[in-house]
């Protein structure tokens, strides 16, 4: 019995200093300085697409190229745009040349020639007139008969009104022509005018550009395709801002602030340090998603964050693993406004 005791005895020791040491790790005191979090490198990415119908004329990158702000990306096909604009062009220049001859009125020479007519004509109805009063002289002398006075008559009349016309004709000739039809030509002008902006925005969407600085991840479609607004022809990837995506538990949702310095960690680079900050937090709690790895209990609230890192490099991808870690009892590790990567 004392034999078997004796051989019991190392085994009972080790057991229990195990037990010891568990119960001392778990009774250790957390470190209180710094903060570390898990999460994966985000950025935003955008799908370009043309705010035009039209087969694709040609793309000017290729899967992983730079491209910078207003850089070409594509090109559709502008044979029919070019000819809608012209057509368009045409109609302005025509609609500013009415304008201009209503606004410059009557030429000097078309006056004179008004009032030559309108002179002919009085000179034309004064003889009707004498014409007539001599008919009747002669009708009571018996000398004419009544049908020609009354022919007389009503060719001095109709003389006569001819005349007034002719007048009339010049007084609008030397007027020249009412603010009301310039009122017209001008707003006929302003719509041909739109007519032709439009017609330019539309050849000018014909060309896709660049909206921000990035890297293009897909090239979807290919010269000779059909292009629409809703068919998107390249992804584009923007690496400004980068940061990481992950989530702080709500525990320690007290001791972080948007504007902290953080220093981000990589498996990939696991030498290097980079700069950030905290940036965004959400506002809502959600459950630990399964994918992010964290010492605490996967069924705890958290709440999601986001964190600006610096990548002057070009080393840091989407999708990449990262530990965050956030030193909380460092002097500037109070909230501030957030820095820049280039300070």
């Amino acid at each position: 019995m004392n034999k078997k005791l004796l051989l019991l005895a190392p085994v009972l020791l080790a057991v229990g200093g195990g037990v010891y040491w568990w119960r001392q790790k778990q009774e250790a005191p957390r470190d209180t300085s710094q903060l570390t979090l898990y999460g994966n490198i985000d950025i935003r990415e955008v799908d370009l697409a043309f705010d035009a119908s039209g087969h694709v004329a040609d793309i000017q990158v290729q899967e992983g190229d730079r491209v910078q702000p207003g850089q070409i990306l594509a090109r559709l096909r502008p044979n029919k745009l070019e000819a809608a604009l012209a057509v368009t062009q045409a109609t302005v220049e025509a609609q500013e040349q009415a304008l201009a001859k209503l606004k410059a009125g009557n030429r000097p020479q078309e006056i004179r020639q008004t009032r030559a007519q309108t002179d002919a004509l009085a000179a034309k109805a004064r003889m009707a007139q004498i014409t007539y009063r001599r008919l009747q002289k002669m009708a009571q002398q018996k000398l004419a008969a009544p049908e020609e006075i009354d022919q007389a008559r009503a060719a001095a009349e109709a003389a006569e009104a001819e005349a007034h016309a002719a007048e009339e004709t010049y007084a609008l000739a030397v007027a020249g022509p009412r603010g009301e039809d310039i009122a017209q030509a001008e707003a006929a002008l302003a719509g041909r005018r739109a007519e032709w902006m439009l017609a330019r925005e539309r050849l000018a969407d014909a060309t896709l550009l660049a909206p921000a600085p990035g890297i293009v991840r897909d090239r979807i479609l290919e010269p000779g395709d059909m292009a629409s607004p809703q068919t998107p022809v390249l992804t584009l990837a923007l690496n400004d801002p980068l940061w990481v995506r992950t989530y702080v538990p709500e525990s320690e949702l007290g001791r972080v602030r948007p504007g902290m310095a953080a220093e981000i960690h990589t498996d990939s680079f696991p030498d290097k340090i980079y700069r950030g900050w905290v940036g965004v937090l959400s506002p809502t709690a959600e459950f630990t998603p399964k994918n992010v790895e964290t010492p605490d209990l996967r069924t705890r609230l958290v709440y999601q964050a986001r964190i600006f890192v610096c990548n002057p490099q070009d080393e840091l991808r989407l999708g990449m693993p990262a530990t965050v870690v956030i030193p909380l009892d460092a002097p500037d590790s109070r909230a501030k406004p957030p820095p820049h990567c280039a300070e």
